[in-house]
C-alpha cells in the first residue's frame, strides 16, 4: 500500500477490507443548493481539538424517504473544485462511526446536485487518530438513519435490523 495510507500495517486486518452497506438507489437523490452570500471564515472543530478553516456555501435541501431534510455545504479555505459535507446520523456511533461520515460533492454552476449517500465514507481519524477530521456542525445531524455507504465491520448487513 501507499506510504499515505491512513490505516496502519498492524491495523490492516482489523480494517480492511472496508465494509459497506449494500448500494440503495433511494439514497441518491437530488438535491437543491441555496446559496449563503457570506464570505465570512467559520472555525469548524476538528477531531484533534484543532479549528479547521471553512467557508459556508449554502444549505442542500432534499428528500430523502418522503422526508424533506437538509445539509450545510461548505469548502475548505483554498479549495475550490468541491463541497465538503459533513454529516452525522441514527446509524452514527452503533452502525457507522460514531463523529460522522463525509461526503465530497464537485462543484457546479446549477445549483443542482446529485447527493449520493452511498458514497458516504468515513474520515480518515477514523483508522488513525493522528488525522484531523473536521466534526459534523449541530445543523448537520439527520435524525433519521443512513444506512448507506461506509459502515463498520462489526455490523454484518445481515444483522441489520
Amino acid at each position: 500500500m501507499a506510504s499515505d495510507d491512513p490505516i496502519a500495517k498492524t491495523k490492516h486486518a482489523e480494517f480492511l477490507p472496508l465494509a459497506y452497506f449494500p448500494i440503495d438507489p433511494e439514497f441518491n437523490v437530488p438535491a437543491e443548493l441555496k446559496r449563503i452570500d457570506d464570505p465570512t471564515i467559520v472555525e469548524m472543530p476538528t477531531s484533534t481539538g484543532a479549528m479547521r478553516k471553512m467557508r459556508r456555501v449554502g444549505t442542500l435541501h432534499f428528500t430523502l424517504k418522503g422526508q424533506p431534510l437538509s445539509l450545510l455545504a461548505f469548502i475548505e479555505v483554498g479549495e475550490t473544485s468541491s463541497l465538503f459535507v459533513a454529516f452525522s446520523d441514527l446509524t452514527s456511533g452503533a452502525e457507522t462511526y460514531a463523529a460522522g461520515r463525509f461526503l465530497d460533492i464537485n462543484r457546479n454552476a446549477t445549483g443542482l446536485y446529485e447527493l449520493d449517500f452511498n458514497r458516504a465514507y468515513f474520515p480518515y481519524c477514523y483508522y488513525n487518530p493522528t488525522y484531523e477530521c473536521p466534526l459534523p456542525p449541530r445543523e448537520n445531524r439527520l435524525k433519521i438513519p443512513i444506512r448507506a455507504g461506509e459502515r463498520m465491520k462489526k455490523f454484518e448487513v445481515g444483522s441489520l435490523k
